[in-house]
């Protein structure tokens, strides 16, 4: 099954110059495009991928295709589906393997399902392509599929992989050996950071960071009226006076000390407004170190700390909350152990003294609408004191440029996808060992108590995001990436990205 996604009306680039932080940034793609997008004429560049919502591939592709055809190269996106739901359990478990968890190995039948998908989602494809048109295929999930197109219609394919591991171990050399068959074909691949690329494709390959848009609903400003309209329409605040917007579709939900889910101000207003706060938002996934930060923040809440603080310090360490926030799993067709993965943070949550309970809240944001879901995320971000991505392996990170682009101080992991991200002690605070609780509380508590410090790197992080990690920068190194492959004996020696 293949779904052609529409996209929605979005601003254009005149929106964005309009904006003095980004008037450059737009003038620097405009001038790369003047000269790139004219040798792409009459070809259709097709991004293909395996879900339409949930995750950083879906966020980003919406604004890619949309500004590529504004500059001049038609672009389509389309999400590639199966009836066949042990193909995504296969998926992720390549997935997993890629970021280093698991166990290695491939039966027979697992490449013969691989197979038996990657023909039906081919064949549902061949009759879009054209002869001069460029595939770029994303992740694993479609990758056999493109191969096939590429050896049977002569395709220009491009892989774009988002996952990685700055480590060669057993795991790893599984997943990359099942892939080669397929991805070793492609015309040119595209990974997140040279230390993911596999030996056998460091020939034909760039770099190219994933990137926020500052104007997406996620990213965008909120004034104070909207910042509180949407925590109220979202039920994360209580309503103590009228808000002129009506209640979102769904309800942001919040788990109960029953482990029932109930509307996110029950059984009383967790103080966002009000309160420190430190926030993870992120897809339930075992990578995402979930349960450490959790217990990590336990840890904080029950250590002793260091004697000589001073009042300010000591109510924001007696007074901070935890937000565990993710989509309703049920959302994300595409990854089957986010069901599994909350059911353990539920029972953990259980597990504690209900004075600890409270100040624990675990989100379920509903994906009934797209919009809804980035503005509740956005609105959760700017009211944290830290945001936290204590990813155990992170192919890029998302949310960490996310709280970096909106001035919130960060604590990372030292996973690579957030090393190329945060520099340490400069944009953000680098934790080496997100397993590790007691090392998560201290982290957390000298973020807490040094106010000017987290401000000092919140405002190096919003810097660096615009000078490396925004959109603009993106479209350009990829108008580099599609004339390579659309001539490549003319472009070959070009150096893309980095």
């Amino acid at each position: 099954m293949i779904q052609r996604v529409e996209i929605p009306q979005l601003p254009a680039l005149d929106d964005y110059a309009n904006v003095a932080q980004l008037t450059h940034k737009v003038q620097e793609l405009r001038s790369e495009a003047s000269i790139l997008a004219p040798r792409l004429k009459g070809r259709k560049i097709w991004m293909l991928n395996s879900t339409a919502q949930g995750g950083g591939v879906a966020e980003m592709l919406p604004r890619l295709v949309s500004m590529l055809g504004e500059v001049g190269v038609e672009t389509q996106w389309l999400v590639m589906g199966t009836a066949r739901q042990e193909f995504f359990a296969l998926t992720k478990r390549i997935h997993n393997l890629i970021h280093g968890s698991g166990e290695p190995g491939f039966t027979q039948a697992e490449r013969m399902l691989y197979d038996l998908v990657s023909r039906e989602v081919a064949d549902q494809l061949r009759p879009l392509m054209g002869p001069e048109d460029i595939l770029v295929v994303h992740d694993p999930q479609p990758a056999g599929a493109g191969a096939l197109l590429k050896k049977e219609l002569g395709l220009h394919c491009v892989w774009r992989c988002h996952i990685g591991l700055d480590q060669d171990v057993s795991q790893t050399r599984s997943a990359w050996e099942f892939l080669k068959p397929y991805v070793s074909s492609y015309d040119h691949s595209v990974f997140t950071a040279p230390e993911y690329i596999p030996s056998y494709l460091s020939g034909n390959v760039s770099i190219i960071h994933p990137a926020v848009d500052p104007f997406s609903h996620k990213n965008r400003e909120l004034s104070t009226h909207k910042l509180v309209g949407i925590l109220v329409n979202a039920s994360l605040v209580a309503e103590h006076h009228p808000v002129v917007t009506p209640p979102f579709e769904a309800p942001a939900m919040r788990l109960q000390p029953d482990a029932s889910f109930a509307p996110a101000t029950t059984p009383e207003d967790f103080g966002l407004l009000y309160r420190p706060v430190v926030t993870q938002v992120s897809r339930w996934d075992n990578l995402k170190g979930w349960e450490p930060l959790l217990d990590g923040f336990v840890a904080l809440k029950r250590r002793e700390h260091p004697s000589g603080l001073d009042e300010r310090a000591r109510k924001a360490l007696k007074s901070v909350r935890l937000v565990l926030a993710g989509p309703e799993p049920s959302a994300v067709a595409d990854d089957p152990e986010a069901v599994d993965v909350l059911n353990r943070l539920i029972a953990r949550f259980q597990s504690l003294p209900s004075e600890i309970q409270k100040d624990v809240a675990l989100f379920s944001l509903p994906m009934t609408s797209r919009k809804q879901n980035a503005l509740m995320v956005n609105a959760l971000q700017r009211c944290s004191s830290v945001v936290v991505q204590n990813s155990l392996r992170e192919g890029f990170g998302l949310t960490v440029t996310e709280a970096m682009w909106k001035r919130i101080s960060v604590l990372g992991s030292v996973a690579c996808g957030i090393r190329q991200q945060i520099r340490h002690g400069v944009d953000g605070y680098l934790n080496d060992a997100p397993e590790d609780p007691e090392a998560i509380a201290l982290a957390l508590e000298q973020l807490l108590i040094r106010p000017q410090e987290r401000m000092l790197y919140a405002s190096h992080a919003q810097r660096r995001v615009n000078d490396e990690f925004l959109v603009f920068v993106q479209v350009a190194k990829w108008l580099r990436v599609l004339r390579t492959v659309a001539d490549p004996r003319r472009y070959s020696k070009a150096p893309i990205g980095g």
